[in-house]
Parts: structure tokens; sequence; C-alpha cells
């Protein structure tokens, strides 16, 4: 990391190719786009913390390049001669909206500060400069921008303007956990939007007024809403608040059990915004969210993986940072598909940004850690993360019930996962599968028979609504543990080899390591040492690649336990 700072700031000058990165910093070693996307990452962290917010920015499509912060505040160009020219030619405002065009939001708000000296930035120019400083994930800083543009849109007459404005700067203060006030503009807006008759405004009021109605742990009432402004927009040429509306209503219809349809709407979305030629960047950043938060919540992994991609993609294209909620979704994913070390440097990254991003989402951002640190084999670090996640008022199961139970503590841990089944909140229903799932093993883990055939009877009677590889992989461990109670070692064998291949059908590696060892354990009870060494063999391929030195360590624990076994075996031959 310190070579690509060197590197970087020794080169400050100008914009560096990937390709000129990976080859000056790592001449002799094969090196990934993700591998350098996780360096840089890991880079900013640090310099974020030293309070150089910023200073490395990503050009998409050319590179990336160092600023002092006496650049950051000046706009990217090849030559000041040049500069000066064209803006005395045509002026800093005329400038700043090539640059806002082009989505060059560095330059952009760079511009639109400098002509702002004058006074003579219109309303639309205040809301292209707030829209650039959003891009650059300073949403903080675009907010009085924002208030400016709605003074100046009423004073104009512009009422579409001034509402649309006004929503905006009721979802950042949302966002930033000051829902009063955020209410407060959205009732504004609300004053604006009565006069109008005007279908995406409307729809667009509705939207996040839906937004409102889920945080307030009304699901029906925002589903209703976010329903009620895609039918206000729905074939009139309003493409982004249409998928936009579409997007949330799939994710209501998730949260309140209507998995095919919810799915459906947010395909659909997804598909009516990629038709698009001119999508919003703020509006599609929050259609792509949505949709990611959506598949973490319901353990819907494959699915992460491919939108968190998708999302990357299109901040890249957009000119857009990486947010905080990014890198927690991909941080998440990452983490169940084994990239351990990526998953840490990106959620430590998440929770850095998310203090101002979006703070209600730092205790999610906790619970990731907690999983993350979990899986590495730091369990103390990993029990503070998740208190620190509860204690902001988020559920941090089911990964702590499983460490607990990890630890011995078994009771402990079916009582932590009872307790997060409480509540309509829209993260407790959409979550529910994948908690029923936990608890339907740790019941049987804990000699309840009844409520774990209940709760896996629950599940499998619904397919259509849990079809989750991650949820069914679970119960099938959940009947595994229920077989070997009654001593049907053949079930017992037959649920576990199902449940690590719906693990491994979605890449989820640590579950496979596990799973593996645990077969491997069963074989040996049984004196198969043969079909253990392979299970254990299997599992310590893929352990050496997660970075878990727990996961290693009991790889070498059973494969010391099946040495022991193998003298035995062979003396009871030659003693024939």
């Amino acid at each position: 990391m310190f070579d690509l700072l060197v590197y970087l700031v020794h080169h400050r000058d100008r914009v560096i190719s990937k390709e000129e990165l990976l080859e000056a910093v790592w001449p002799d070693v094969t090196v990934t786009d993700n591998s350098l996307q996780r360096a840089v990452s890991s880079l900013r962290a640090a310099l974020r913390k030293g309070g150089m917010d910023g200073a490395i920015r990503n050009l998409p499509g050319k590179g990336y390049r160092f600023f002092l912060d006496s650049e950051i505040r000046q706009p990217e160009r090849a030559d000041q001669k040049q500069a000066d020219a064209s803006v005395g030619a045509i002026g800093a405002i005329g400038l700043a909206r090539r640059a806002s065009a082009g989505q060059l939001w560095l330059q952009a708000a760079t511009l639109f500060e400098s002509a702002d000296r004058d006074g003579r930035l219109s309303a639309e120019d205040l809301h292209d400069w707030a829209l650039a400083l959003q891009c650059l994930g300073r949403a903080a800083a675009a907010i009085p921008i924002l208030v400016r543009a709605v003074a100046a849109r009423s004073k104009a007459g512009d009422a579409v303007g001034a509402a649309v404005d006004a929503i905006a700067l009721s979802g950042l203060h949302f966002e930033s956990g000051q829902a009063a006030i955020g209410k407060g503009w959205l009732a504004r807006a609300e004053d604006w939007a009565s006069r109008l008759d005007d279908a995406p405004t409307t729809a667009l009021l509705l939207w996040m007024k839906s937004k409102l109605a889920a945080f307030d742990g009304e699901p029906e009432q925002a589903l209703a809403l976010a329903d009620a402004a895609y039918s206000a927009v729905k074939f009139k040429d309003a493409v982004n608040v249409e998928a936009l509306s579409l997007a949330y209503r799939g994710f209501y219809r998730l949260c309140l059990g209507d998995t095919h349809g919810g799915l459906a709407d947010q395909d659909h979305a997804a598909a009516v915004a990629l038709s698009s030629n001119n999508l919003d960047p703020i509006m599609g950043g929050s259609l792509y969210c949505n949709i990611l938060w959506a598949a973490r919540m319901f353990g819907d992994w494959a699915r992460a993986d491919q939108w968190t991609r998708s999302y990357q993609n299109f901040c890249s294209g957009s000119g857009m940072e990486l947010t905080g909620s990014c890198q927690l979704h991909r941080s998440e994913v990452l983490g169940i598909r084994g990239s351990l070390d990526e998953a840490l440097a990106r959620i430590q990254d998440a929770l850095a940004r998310l203090t101002s991003d979006a703070p209600w989402s730092m205790g999610d951002a906790n619970r990731v850690l907690g999983d993350i640190l979990s899986a590495i084999g730091n369990d103390d670090a990993a029990l503070e993360a998740y208190d620190r996640a509860y204690t902001m008022g988020w559920c941090p199961e089911p990964g702590r019930a499983m460490l607990l139970l990890a630890r011995g503590e078994a009771e402990a841990a079916y009582a932590s996962l009872e307790r997060s089944l409480i509540g309509k909140s829209w993260w407790t229903l959409q979550r529910r599968g994948i908690l029923l799932a936990h608890l339907a093993l740790v019941a049987a883990r804990t000699h309840r028979a009844g409520r774990a055939k209940a709760l896996i009877c629950e599940l499998s009677g619904s397919p259509d609504r849990w079809p989750m590889p991650s949820i069914r992989a679970l119960t099938n461990e959940a009947q595994a543990m229920l077989a070997l109670s009654r001593q049907d070692h053949e079930a017992a064998m037959r649920h576990l080899h199902l449940a690590r291949q719906l693990w491994s059908s979605i890449d989820g590696r640590v579950q496979i390591v596990r799973l593996r060892l645990q077969i491997a354990r069963l074989q040996l009870e049984h004196g198969d040492t043969r079909g253990a060494m392979a299970e254990v063999h299997a599992a310590q391929l893929v352990a050496r690649e997660l970075g878990s030195p727990k996961l290693r360590a009991d790889c070498l624990a059973l494969q010391h336990d099946i040495d022991g076994w193998q003298p035995a075996v062979r003396r009871q031959g030659i003693g024939r």
C-alpha cells in the first residue's frame, strides 16, 4: 500500500492508468483489477483518517490521480494557460455547465464554487452543483446548496423544481439520520406538488413518503404508496421515477412475503432503468442500492454478487465515488464468498464513509464486520462488533448466535435468535427467512426437535417464498442434525451433502469448508477414513485461499485426528 501511495504522489501531476499502476507497483506479481481496487480502498481509508478525504480520485475509463489539498479545490487541467483562456472565453459558469453535462463532477463542483463568487448562479446551476457534490460523496455539502436552489426556484415561481429539490433535501436529511427535518422538507414539497398536475413530481413525492413509512415500520402503507407512485408515471415517459418506484414496490413486496412479485418488480425496474440513456446518477444509485439491500437481507447471495458488480460499473460509468453503502454491500458478499481480506478492507472503508453518508446503516455495517471477523477467527473483536450493532438498534443475528453456538453457548444462541424475530421493521421482515433457517439449525442442535421440525416445515413448505439456496442449505443442515439425534447416519450424511452442494452453487466458500469438515468428522466416526481424508483435503485447498486462520486450524486439527486413526486401521489389517 505504501508503494502505491508513493507512486501516486510522485506522479500527481497526471492521471495514471490501471495498467501503469499494476506494472509499476507490482512488476513481478499477477494482480487483478479487484486487488488494485482493494489496495486503493485501503489507502483511501488510511488517508481519510489523516484528513485527506478525496485525495485519490478515480477518473472513469482513465485511471487514478492523487491531489494535494490545494489541488483538490482546482479543476483538473492539462495546461493552465489553455484553461485560463477557456475560462476567459466561456466563463466559469459555462465551463461548470459543460463539466456537469459531461459528468466530470470534481471539475463541475470546483467551477460552480468559483462562479458562485460572482453571485450569478441560476437555480438550475445550484441544482447541478448539489448533484456534483452528491456524486463526489459530499452529501452534507450539497444540503445548503439545495436549500438555495429551493429558494431560487420558489422566487421564480418554479413549483416543480422547488418540489423536486425539496424532496431531495428530505432524502438527504433522512439518510443522515435527521428524520424530523426530512419530514419537514417533504411537507414543504407536498405544498408545492398540491398546486400541480405533474405526474413525475407526484410520483417522486409518493416514493419518498413510502421510504418514510417503511422507516416507521409500516410496510403495508409503504407498499401502497410505492404502488401509487408507479401507477402515476407508468407509460408516461418518466423513466427515472418509474424505475425507482417500481424497485421500491418490489422491495416492500419482499418484506411482506411476496417473493415472486417482489423479485419480478425489481428485475423490471432494472430493465426500465438500463433502457434509459439519461439515468440520473442519484436516482440510479438509489435504485441499485435498494435492490442490493433486498438481496443481502434475503440471503440471495448470487443475486447480490451480480448487482454489486453492476452497481460498481454504474458508479464508474457515471463518475461517482463508491459510496459507503456500496462498500457495505460488496463487503458482505465478499465475506460470504470467502474473500475475507478484501471484505475486511471494504467494510472498514464503509464504516468510515457511512458516518456522514448514511449513519442509520452503521449498525448493519457493524453486523457485517462481526460476520467477517468471526469467519477470520477473531471472535472477541467479532462479539464487540455485534454488540455495537445491537447498541445502534440493529439486529446482529444470525452471525452473533452462530458464534455463540460455536463457543458452546447454545442456549444463549437460541434465545438470541428467537428475540430477533420480534417486530415488523423492514429489515426484520426481509431477514425472516434467513433467521428462521438459522433458528431451525440451533433448535436441532439444542435438542428442540419439535421446534426444529416446525421451522423446517414452514420453510420447506413455502419454496416460492424462500427459494434461496442459502436458506435451503441451512434447513438441510438442520435436518441432518435431527437425523443424527435419532442415529440415522445415512440421512444425516445425505442432508449434509445437499447443504454443501447448495452453498457450492452460490460459491459460499466459508460455509463449504465448514460443512466439509462436518462431513469428514461424521465419516471418521463411522470408520470411513478415506472419505474423511478426501473431504479434509478439499476443505484445506479452499481454506488456504480464504485468509481465515480459524478455518485452517480446524482443518489441521481434523487432519491430526485422521492421522491418529490410520495406524490403528493398518494394524487391524496386518493382524488379519
